[in-house]
């Protein structure tokens, strides 16, 4: 949908002059984004070169939107032949807006080996000026032996918090990417008949993320523990995997060396969006879409696609969901409790829009009624966030009812609560 784009627009997105102030006591750092590390592989995935549609995404919403003066004027005026008049003009200073920041650094890596994955990350911590972050991507299928997907049950499987942290502190690597996890194969598991006949997502994975063929060997394997080292910086962490889990028991384990790490973690489990022939291959990965072009995430979440909805609609729906956002990140600015780790990152514009789009992917996933109460097909982050913005709040819950009545999509999803509507939205189209 080339309605919005990804890049971050001053038109579209509020100015960082005027993002909501963190109190000082909270907030004990001011920190921007610099530098990112954006690395993606999946099996039959849709690539330009090495380009992947979940990396194209994150690049570009780590980019501004041009605005300089060649884009609020003609730029000169034209001669009879359609060439620029006789005064030349520098378009690489004219594009970029003096007034604001340059681009945060981006190193995209494409099936990077581990050596070469840490020797990237290890010069980028080396240059991170003092009030600098950095924003580390990794979208990749765990290491797994097995994966079962069903809808059709309500319970969340079996409970793997405990395996899984017991894995992260004393797993084995071995050459060929396995692990001696107690999670590394059906047979381990306590019970997998009745596991499987109440979950929903079963996944036994060996606590890595596999950024190469099964048959590379470890070399092609990224651990939890491969990024505490670089914790000694500020890391700003997404994680797009059926794997996450294992990042989550990372953080709980305490092993940060210096500085809390920020993370934003997919579900376990990802919905299948859109059409039949719309899989993960063809469209990337519904978390990072969320992340990147939220609205359209939604969208294809409920199975509408572009070429069905109005103009007049689609915007409608843009206004209301930036409203949400700026919602949110106001409670969030404002909010007491707020942890250090997410009040340090608020004066980001990029990271700042991340988070809340995040907030927007928890609300939507948790109401959405085919993953309502199915846990792993939620999001999650650490440390964890106020309650104010959790999905339940009646805040959350008017966002996302607010979009589904625009869409008439209020019966795809449960609210636990009568959400008022305001009178305005009162079109829409089919879903």
């Amino acid at each position: 949908m080339n309605i919005r784009p990804l890049r971050y627009s001053l038109v579209l997105d509020p100015h960082p002059d005027v993002l909501p102030h963190v109190a000082a006591p909270v907030a004990r750092k001011n920190l921007r984004l610099r530098d990112a590390v954006l690395s993606s592989y999946h099996h039959n995935e849709v690539k330009f070169s090495e380009l992947t549609l979940d990396t194209f995404r994150m690049l570009q919403c780590l980019e501004w939107e041009p605005s300089g003066s060649f884009y609020l004027s003609a730029g000169g005026k034209s001669g009879q032949n359609g060439a620029l008049g006789s005064s030349p003009i520098n378009h690489s200073q004219d594009i970029a807006d003096p007034t604001l920041p340059p681009n945060p650094r981006k190193a995209v890596l494409y099936r990077p080996s581990l050596t070469h994955f840490i020797a990237v990350l290890a010069t980028i911590c080396e240059e991170l000026p003092p009030d600098g972050v950095l924003l580390v991507y990794l979208s990749a299928s765990g290491g797994t032996t097995g994966h079962t997907l069903s809808l059709s049950g309500s319970g969340t499987g079996i409970n793997t918090a405990e395996n899984i942290t017991r894995d992260f502190q004393s797993h084995t690597i071995h050459s060929d990417g396995t692990s001696t996890s107690s999670m590394s194969s059906p047979s381990n598991s306590p019970n997998p008949s009745a596991s499987q006949k109440k979950g929903d997502c079963i996944s036994y994975h060996t606590g890595c993320l596999q950024f190469g063929n099964r048959g590379s060997g470890g070399l092609n394997c990224i651990y939890p523990s491969d990024l505490i080292p670089f914790t000694r910086r500020p890391l700003f962490i997404i994680i797009e995997s059926d794997a996450s889990e294992v990042f989550k028991a990372s953080a709980i384990s305490g092993a940060e060396k210096g500085e809390r790490a920020a993370l934003l973690l997919s579900p376990n489990c990802s919905f299948p969006i859109g059409s039949s022939d719309a899989s993960r291959h063809s469209v990337g990965s519904l978390f990072t879409i969320f992340l990147t072009a939220p609205l359209q995430a939604f969208c294809l979440l409920l199975g509408i696609s572009g070429s069905d909805i109005e103009m007049d609609t689609y915007k409608h729906a843009e206004s209301l969901l930036s409203s949400s956002l700026n919602d949110w990140g106001l409670k969030l600015a404002t909010s007491d409790n707020v942890d250090p780790v997410w009040a340090q990152i608020l004066g980001d514009p990029f990271l700042r829009r991340f988070l809340l789009r995040f907030i927007f992917c928890r609300a939507v996933l948790t109401l959405f009624v085919q993953t309502y109460n199915k846990e792993e097909f939620h999001p999650e982050c650490m440390p964890a966030l106020p309650d104010a913005v959790s999905p339940r709040t009646s805040a959350s819950q008017t966002a996302v009812v607010q979009l589904a009545k625009l869409f008439h999509a209020t019966k795809r999803f449960v609210f636990t609560e009568a959400i008022p509507l305001p009178d305005r939205i009162n079109s829409g189209t089919q879903s």
